[in-house]
């Protein structure tokens, strides 16, 4: 397909890109995320990707792309992809081993859970610009006199529980300040009755992956 953006005849056309050099957020060393999109590469279509790196129990948080799909690809590691089908309100969790997808629509409230150390996904956007709506954002621009008077939550105990946020973007959770062990103990998906080959690691309890 002809990208409208390009004219491919000057000379700034572009074919290659090392998407190493161009990352999006880092967490630590072993939890980060590199970015392909048409400000570095700009021969792309309508496509960009999200190159994604974790170890065992972290999440990509809580977020929605209000312009794009989402196709997350495993490369190497275990993780579980989560998403709330907004039409339905159903919670499905989806697990992933290497050479499997996730699909997730537009506008779908999702995250990615590590299950293995060493963890390596794949994002695929039909867009070159995904856009990002985070869980933390959310938390930390909405007062918490809303949220407490909404809810009929304690505000006091709100500001503290929010607090490690620091008001700002998580993207990578959680902190290694919070430290790595999970608060419950893992839940492993049941593979004598899971839809699914696999039964990953997962630090709290998920609903039923699908009904049948």
């Amino acid at each position: 397909m002809t990208n409208p953006y390009t004219t491919f005849t000057g000379k700034d056309v572009q074919y290659f890109s090392d998407v190493n050099k161009n990352r999006l957020n880092t967490r630590n060393s072993s939890n980060f995320i590199n970015r392909l999109g048409r400000d570095v590469l700009n021969t792309l279509g309508n496509t960009s990707l999200l190159d994604i790196y974790l170890s065992k129990g972290k999440v990509v948080e809580p977020h929605y792309h209000k312009n794009a799909s989402e196709l997350v690809y495993c490369i190497s590691g275990a993780a579980v992809v989560s998403l709330i089908n907004p039409y339905t309100n159903q919670v499905s969790d989806i697990p992933l081993i290497p050479g499997q997808v996730a699909n997730i629509p537009q506008g779908f409230w999702h995250w990615e859970i590590a299950s293995e150390d060493d963890t390596h996904l794949l994002a695929i956007f039909d867009t070159p610009y995904p856009e990002y709506v985070f869980g933390s954002d959310i938390l930390n621009k909405t007062p918490i006199e809303v949220l407490a008077h909404t809810y009929c939550l304690d505000p006091d105990q709100l500001r503290k529980a929010l607090a490690p946020l620091k008001n700002q973007t998580t993207v990578i959770g959680p902190t290694d300040e919070c430290g790595t062990k999970p608060k419950k103990k893992p839940y492993y998906l049941d593979s004598r009755t899971a839809p699914y080959p696999y039964a990953p690691y997962y630090p709290y309890q998920p609903s039923y992956p699908y009904s049948y």
